[in-house]
């Protein structure tokens, strides 16, 4: 299973790279291969300065090795080796009509020190975060979502798009990250759901990714805005910056077993404020955007 996923994820990583330099039209992916000292690596794809991605990164990576000890504390288990493969992508748009997205699917194993897989799971999703609210995008991205969802059982869309809700919670701020999507981990075997079933799920998130976002881009990428809209972004960037590193598990895992620290740490935008006690406009869209970001809404 382990090979198997991430033959897929070296797969779309090339799917997604290539779509999205041709929808930017002007700049390339870097791309960097790297090794972890304790065991693994990964390939880091990073765009940056193009026509409609400001900054953005679509990542691979397969750690293993002795699970470190403060993860033993956090499973509960001890003496435990781990593998653990998956692609994380973040982008970053230049227009702020053009919304910031977030996708991660992975894949965990744990062993004894005789090898034997003691446990094993798939994790993943994708959420979008709007600067100015268009419901008729968010509506798309939620549609598609539920559509990969429905394909395998229909209660993972509400259940996943709730647990979405929940995880992009800024709680020091009382308010969303963005619109949501899907958010779902430590899928595991049950009576329902073999673990192939479950990289028969979470392969077709990821391959829903590019219609959920792609046609969001092409719609938006041309609409003009104003210095002031700019700056509204990059306040809303700022909140972002403090979810990913507060909250954010994947980056809390990344940091605390010697992953790449330029890996986990490129979700980060180039541009970003901090305004002091800022609030907009009554009224305004901004304000807009903000009250739906205080109570998660059903889009579908």
């Amino acid at each position: 299973m382990k090979d198997k996923f991430y033959a897929y994820i070296e797969q779309l990583q090339d799917t997604i790279t290539s779509k999205l330099e041709t929808v930017d039209g002007t700049a390339k992916f870097q791309q960097d291969f790297w090794e972890r000292p304790e065991g693994g690596g990964g390939r880091t794809r990073v765009i940056e300065n193009g026509a409609v991605f400001e900054k953005g990164g679509v990542n691979i990576s397969k750690v293993f090795g002795e699970l470190p000890q403060s993860m033993q504390n956090y499973f509960g288990v001890k003496d435990a080796d781990f593998f653990a493969c998956g692609l994380s992508l973040v982008l970053h748009p230049k227009n702020p009509m053009v919304p910031t997205v977030h996708a991660n699917w992975r894949y965990f194993e744990m062993y004894n020190k005789d090898g034997e897989i003691v446990d094993q799971w798939f994790g993943g999703g994708q959420d979008l975060t709007p600067y100015y609210l268009f419901e008729e995008d968010a509506i798309h991205f939620h549609k598609i979502c539920k559509k990969a969802c429905d394909a395998h059982n229909h209660d993972f869309y509400p259940n996943y798009k709730e647990k979405c809700d929940n995880y992009f919670w800024n709680a020091h701020r009382n308010e969303a990250r963005g619109v949501g999507g899907l958010f779902f981990d430590y899928c595991k075997a049950n009576e329902n759901m073999q673990m192939q079933d479950w990289y028969n799920f979470v392969t077709e998130v990821g391959d829903s990714f590019l219609e959920a976002y792609v046609p969001i881009v092409e719609k938006r990428k041309g609409l003009s805005y104003t210095n002031e809209q700019r700056d509204w972004q990059e306040i809303r960037r700022g909140r972002y910056v403090e979810f990913n590193l507060v909250h954010d598990k994947g980056t809390l895992f990344g940091l605390r077993t010697n992953g790449r620290i330029e890996s986990i740490l490129m979700s980060l935008p180039p541009h970003v404020q901090w305004r002091y006690d800022h609030h907009p406009e009554k009224g305004s869209e901004e304000e807009k955007l903000i009250e739906v970001l205080q109570k998660p809404k059903n889009w579908v």
